[in-house]
């Protein structure tokens, strides 16, 4: 079971059976028979519903591509613990998100900030302890600390909501 993120959305993937060609997989929802081949390095003859495909992966970079299908573009990038990880300590919180959080369970180290105070995107507000490795997590863009729901030395869950924004 993968994820992949196709434009801007997050969807779960699985191959749900395998026969040579013969792929049977489900994309969030839906469940697709594909008859699929690799006829060079990152370019697939796919068919479905009886309609043939030419499908070629561009990687831009480490699990990312550009998919060309016909006329159609898409960017798409594999969606793996790695990948949640380094999102996290990219800018550890969306855009628009009211809270910072980590996606793995650990334990709070040291918290950075105090309720009201007001922090510049790019500082780090909280280390975090998982995996026998600490993780700084910083704020992407300026906030305001509404509520710190931690408290240092505490065992977290993975994806539990650490801090909160105004």
């Amino acid at each position: 079971m993968y994820e992949v993120n196709i434009k801007g959305e997050d969807k779960p993937i699985e191959i749900l059976s395998q026969d040579g060609q013969q792929v049977k997989a489900r994309l969030g929802d839906k469940i697709y028979e594909l008859d699929l081949l690799e006829v060079e390095d990152g370019i697939y003859s796919v068919i479905y519903q009886g309609k043939s495909y030419r499908i070629e992966l561009n990687a831009r970079e480490a699990k990312k591509y550009t998919a060309q299908v016909g006329q159609h573009t898409l960017d798409v990038e594999i969606v793996d613990a790695e990948t949640r990880y380094a999102r996290s300590m990219g800018g550890d919180e969306a855009e628009d998100a009211d809270h910072i959080s980590t996606p793995m369970p650990g334990q709070v180290v040291k918290i950075l900030v105090e309720e009201g105070q007001k922090v510049k995107g790019g500082e780090t507000v909280i280390i975090v302890s998982a995996m026998k490795m600490e993780s700084e997590y910083k704020v992407q863009k300026d906030r305001v600390i509404k509520q710190i729901l931690v408290k240092e030395g505490e065992n977290i869950d993975g994806d539990q909501p650490l801090i909160l924004f105004e």
